[in-house]
């Protein structure tokens, strides 16, 4: 997989080499947009409420649809008189156009982390699904666990290191090319102990399931990809979703897209992109993104690549004196 570095970006340029980047204020604009024959790598970004754009898109029109909405925790692109009663309201009320406009056999991504107050956890994902479960023809097929090193450290419980993916279907015929988003064995020496195949390798040397636990690193300040958006969508967690769920010139929806990370993925896998943001800044940083993708000089970290683990040798991998390098089971363990 290869990383494009980042040149210099034709922010005003529209119409590019294979495609076009398009922002609209109206939804209509949207709808004629989708109803247009397009290059591959076509992308349309509604400024405004999604609420609006869900409405103005006809029914059954995209392919794949995902997101991360709002936590409601006090980030500033949150209202913050928002509670846990306006999440579930506010879902309440997009959820259901969500998946009036996904196309039979399309999927719904929907990320989400957890919620906390005072100490006191609640999974978003519970609240979620309570609603989608009232959703006919929706079906859950993973609850996909997205884990990361890095976050605020916890005094009084343990450290939160991973959000969740919820991934629905509408119907059973859905799409999943588990081969465009394999990964590499663990024990590629593996072999068969009897049978026929006896000796020989037994895992696929295309490579396993990625499982539903993903080590994704989130985008911290340091990450290749932060922006000025305070809470962005790693492109790698979208990449491997689009891979697996949609084909070339299939259509992906964002209706929170941010910076448009979700667009990122798409337009460089071939798909075609509609995203709804209602900060205009947000909306500016991610037109530029997405035109800066369809040139290949966007800079983002692929799914597939592989955790560094420092060296002992390098400075921040090396221990300082009095500094805890692993515990003594022997010493650990209670007497009986």
């Amino acid at each position: 997989m290869q990383i494009y570095d980042l040149g210099d970006m034709e922010i005003f340029v529209s119409k590019l080499e294979m495609g076009e980047v398009t922002a609209y204020k109206s939804p209509r604009g949207v709808r004629e947009w989708l109803a247009k024959p397009h290059a591959q790598a076509s992308a349309a970004v509604f400024e405004g409420e999604c609420e609006s754009l869900l409405k103005g898109l006809p029914e059954s029109s995209v392919d794949l649809i995902v997101s991360s909405p709002p936590y409601c925790m006090g980030k500033s692109y949150e209202s913050r008189r928002d509670n846990l009663d306006d999440f579930v309201a506010n879902h309440q009320v997009i959820l259901p156009e969500v998946c009036r406009v996904l196309k039979d056999g399309g999927s719904l991504c929907w990320q989400v982390g957890f919620h906390v107050l005072d100490g006191v956890a609640t999974p978003l994902d519970f609240l979620v699904h309570e609603i989608m479960s009232k959703i006919e023809g929706m079906k859950l097929r993973n609850r996909i666990a997205w884990t990361f090193g890095h976050g605020l450290h916890c005094q009084t419980r343990f450290s939160g290191r991973y959000e969740t993916v919820l991934w629905y279907t509408k119907g059973d015929d859905y799409a999943f090319d588990l081969d465009a988003v394999r990964v590499p064995q663990k024990y590629p020496g593996k072999r068969h102990t009897d049978g026929p195949k006896k000796g020989q390798p037994s895992g696929n040397p295309a490579g396993k399931n990625p499982s539903d636990v993903w080590d994704i690193p989130n985008v911290n300040a340091n990450h290749l990809e932060k922006t000025a958006h305070p809470c962005q969508f790693p492109v790698g967690l979208v990449q491997r979703l689009v891979r697996a769920l949609t084909k070339q010139g299939d259509v992906v929806l964002d209706p929170f897209c941010g910076v448009s990370s979700a667009g990122v993925a798409a337009l460089h896998e071939k798909r075609h992109f509609i995203g709804a943001e209602l900060n205009p800044e947000y909306v500016q940083l991610g037109l530029e993104r997405l035109r800066a993708t369809l040139k290949g000089e966007v800079r983002f970290r692929p799914a597939d690549r592989a955790i560094l683990e420092p060296s002992p040798t390098s400075i921040v991998g090396r221990r300082p004196p009095g500094f805890a390098s692993s515990i003594d089971m022997s010493e650990a363990m209670v007497s009986s």
